[in-house]
């Protein structure tokens, strides 16, 4: 007698867990794009703040006479800085703009911006509104809050001096802790080696910096000549950055490295290739573009190291490309004036953001390229 079956249910059941996870994860994502989309508009309303707010310059030029609250012409000494037409000025507290200029003379409109036009004594000081220009921002050689000088190259050039040495010192590293961990070593050997990587990389940041300032600095000093090397010096914080990337970039590039089938190996080695051989003309140019990934991550690594250049680079700005000498980056910058007593909403406090908004988009376009030459360069296996 045949056994009838009863029927099979195939139609889809409901997996509460699978899209409780699913909902996790995408709200896991949206979390992350809404903390970048913060954090850039922090950074902008406060860049906006430092473009948009005036910078009032003693013109030299007081007032020759005593105004009353009723009179539009400021009778003004002949010394000092000449005002155009159009200008914005302020005398004591009350902004006005000027109509008319002459050497003696300014004819005005007072009470502008909420101001109330008042009498001011002679010999009152006049101010002319300034503000801080892009063009000043990108090309000016001197930061000098105090004097109204904010000129971001001297900061850049530091930052990038600092993370071209690190690179000097972390990229050949790396790359050869790399290869020797996925070419040569052992299963032992390796079992060793990456824990020490681990804990390298694990060093708190402020700990770099004092060694570079007690071991570093002294060392190319008595190497090179106290007068040659400063104290406080770009060389010994890039050279300590470098140390401090050198497992990003081992880790990376020996996963990169790794990634590379074995049937290449194999085919270099069956045609008469040593293992350098292989390793150096085979593999790496075979994993290019994990190792281009892992370079550009390595140098944004170094670009945003804050403690390290703190502690040892130096603690003011300076235009120079000798890097035995001191030198203040822009994240060693932010790290010094955020710490001192700036009053909130000040010029002063809002090129924090300024330069905090440079930096953003420094990494920002360093992470693009690491894409770009990711899409560009990879090897598809079958």
């Amino acid at each position: 007698m045949a056994q009838t079956l009863s029927p099979v249910d195939l139609r889809r059941r409901p997996r509460r867990r699978e899209g409780l996870i699913q909902v996790l994860l995408l709200a896991s994502g949206l979390l992350s794009i809404l903390v970048t989309l913060g954090i850039v508009y922090e950074l902008v309303k406060g860049a906006m703040g430092f473009f948009t707010r005036p910078l009032w310059e003693d013109t030299n030029k007081p007032l020759a006479a005593d105004v009353a609250p009723s009179d539009t012409v400021l009778p003004v000494r002949p010394e000092g800085a000449a005002i155009p037409e159009g200008a914005i000025i302020r005398v004591d507290e009350e902004i006005m703009r000027v109509q008319r200029a002459e050497e003696t003379a300014l004819q005005v409109e007072r009470g502008l911006r909420g101001t109330q036009p008042a009498a001011h004594p002679a010999g009152v000081d006049i101010f002319l509104e300034d503000r801080v220009s892009l063009w000043e921002f990108f090309t000016g050689i001197r930061w000098i809050p105090q004097a109204g000088e904010f000129g971001i190259l001297p900061l850049v050039n530091a930052t990038f001096i600092v993370s071209a040495i690190a690179m000097l010192v972390a990229l050949p590293l790396g790359l050869a802790i790399a290869i020797y961990l996925s070419e040569y070593a052992s299963p032992r050997v390796n079992n060793v080696l990456k824990p020490l990587l681990e804990i390298l990389a694990g060093v708190p940041t402020v700990v770099y910096g004092y060694f570079a300032l007690t071991f570093v600095t002294p060392l190319l000093r008595r190497l090179l000549g106290p007068d040659v090397v400063d104290i406080y010096n770009m060389a010994s914080a890039g050279i300590v950055v470098g140390i401090l990337v050198t497992p990003l970039v081992a880790s990376m590039s020996e996963d990169a490295l790794r990634a590379v089938p074995r049937s290449l190996r194999e085919a270099a080695y069956a045609l008469g290739a040593t293992k350098l051989e292989t390793a150096l003309q085979v593999v790496v140019p075979a994993a290019f573009s994990g190792l281009a990934a892992a370079f550009i991550v390595a140098v944004s690594r170094a670009i945003g190291e804050t403690m390290i250049v703190a502690l040892a680079a130096g603690a003011g700005p300076n235009f120079t490309f000798n890097p035995f000498e001191a030198a203040e980056t822009m994240t060693g910058h932010i790290v010094r004036i955020s710490g001192g007593d700036l009053s909130y909403d000040s010029i002063d406090y809002n090129s924090i953001f300024a330069i905090g908004l440079v930096l953003f988009l420094i990494t920002l376009v360093l992470n693009t390229l690491s894409q770009r030459i990711v899409a560009r360069f990879r090897e598809v296996y079958e």
